[in-house]
């Protein structure tokens, strides 16, 4: 499957496409709160199609992506889920790594248009490990079931089940069946809203081309500090005995006032310097939650006070909540 090409259940009713890095599946189905609130109570699923789907095979994968990944991988049970990274040289995040392993194969989704150079670059680190690493996106579609749910998994599917909800590695030819047994369906952007009210970063929105995992609360997350050494390791260990990351994670409730959400890289300042103030950070994502309304994370300094009434754009006001410590 190519990228973006458009997931089947862009056909079902009142089905509205998504733009940007969600292109390809349905932002919403004709009516995002009422999505928000079923997901929320634990019913429905998301299309997650879009995402990228690679499979790693053979008998050392997991002592293999343990020298890659931040994550303590080389003893993971059958069944458990866990997220990694993996860094530049200095340290950077470059990709983010959804993981489980059913015993024979470990399998990952990642984001929208990242899985052909992650592939590249794990191909180039096999050297003598006995590990094959597959390209499953055009026969396998993400598909996300919340919290509670009570929907019943096709049998064979791999399950990656968090305190979120379950992320299905579904075969794509039953993708049509499953939603007409499993719905109502939602959009990503319920999904997205629950994932900003939940903190949760997300690669390519959070990131840019210098995030470090402390600016996200990635560690202990998706970095393990009690593992053997990876590219960007020592970064990673500098900045968390230094503790001082340039930057952190903030979540912000916006001023219901302004019509249109902030865009991502929208400007960060003090509300007491007015517009014309020095930025001080960026949005990233930005949503509309069904009970807290406008919502967003954003990055700033990290000297911002945690406690300082900030303004968004021009003038959308906006009270922060901490995410990462300073």
């Amino acid at each position: 499957m190519l990228p973006h090409t458009p997931s089947p259940l862009l056909s079902l009713p009142g089905a509205v496409a998504a733009e940007g890095p969600d292109e390809g599946v349905a932002a919403h189905y004709g009516d995002p709160f009422r999505e928000q609130r079923a997901l929320a109570g634990g019913s429905g699923f998301v299309d997650l199609s879009h995402r990228g789907v690679i499979a790693v095979t053979g008998p050392d994968r997991l002592s293999w992506l343990h020298l890659l990944l931040t994550q303590h991988v080389s003893e993971l049970p059958p069944g458990r889920a866990t997220e990694a990274l993996i860094l530049s040289p200095h340290g950077h995040i470059e990709h983010a790594l959804y993981l489980v392993d059913d015993g024979e194969t470990t399998w990952a989704h990642v984001e929208p248009g990242t899985r052909e150079a992650l592939i590249a670059y794990l191909e180039s680190m096999k050297f003598f490990y006995k590990v094959d690493v597959t390209d499953r996106t055009g026969d396998i579609a993400v598909t996300y079931l919340p919290a509670g749910s009570i929907a019943e998994v096709p049998e064979g599917v791999v399950v990656r089940e968090t305190a979120y909800g379950r992320d299905l590695f579904l075969p794509r030819a039953q993708l049509a069946e499953f939603a007409a047994a499993h719905g109502p369906a939602a959009g990503v952007l319920a999904h997205e809203a629950l994932r900003v009210e939940g903190h949760r970063p997300r690669l390519g929105l959070e990131t840019d081309h210098r995030t470090i995992p402390h600016e996200l609360g990635l560690i202990g997350v998706a970095v393990h500090l009690q593992k053997g050494c990876y590219r960007g390791q020592e970064t990673v260990a500098r900045v968390h005995n230094l503790g001082k990351p340039p930057r952190r994670l903030v979540f912000l409730h916006l001023d219901g006032s302004e019509v249109s959400l902030p865009a991502h890289g929208a400007p960060v300042r003090l509300a007491a310097d007015g517009p014309e103030g020095r930025q001080l950070g960026f949005v990233t994502t930005a949503a509309r939650h069904h009970e807290l309304g406008p919502i967003a994370l954003a990055l700033v300094k990290r000297n911002v006070p945690v406690d300082a009434p900030l303004l968004v754009g021009e003038a959308t006001a906006a009270a922060q909540e901490t995410v990462v410590e300073p």
